[in-house]
């Protein structure tokens, strides 16, 4: 018997980039993210970002941010990138 394989989907936008972005993120950018795929997304940003993906895949939320969309910040502190992360569906 194969298990279903559960798998929401979020759509990342890119909201603010200062400095030098090395993955040459723009702002306006897009990107479509789940637990499985990056979506193009910097390896670094999605590696910080995938516990909140995972929590919002199942359901979860956190007190401080709205149930179906976060706001994160790229790990770079000189070349900051912000992204703004929606729970698609």
């Amino acid at each position: 018997m194969e298990e279903e394989k559960i798998e929401a989907k979020f759509m990342g936008t890119v909201t603010r980039a200062k400095g030098r972005c090395h993955a040459n993120h723009q702002v306006g950018q897009r990107f479509e993210l789940s637990c499985y795929d990056s979506g193009g997304l910097c390896g670094f940003f999605y590696h910080d970002i995938f516990p909140y993906l995972s929590v919002m895949q199942f359901g979860g939320k956190y007190p401080w941010w709205d149930k179906d969309v976060i706001e994160v910040e790229c790990p770079d502190r000189y070349n900051t990138v912000s992204l703004k992360v929606e729970r698609k569906g």
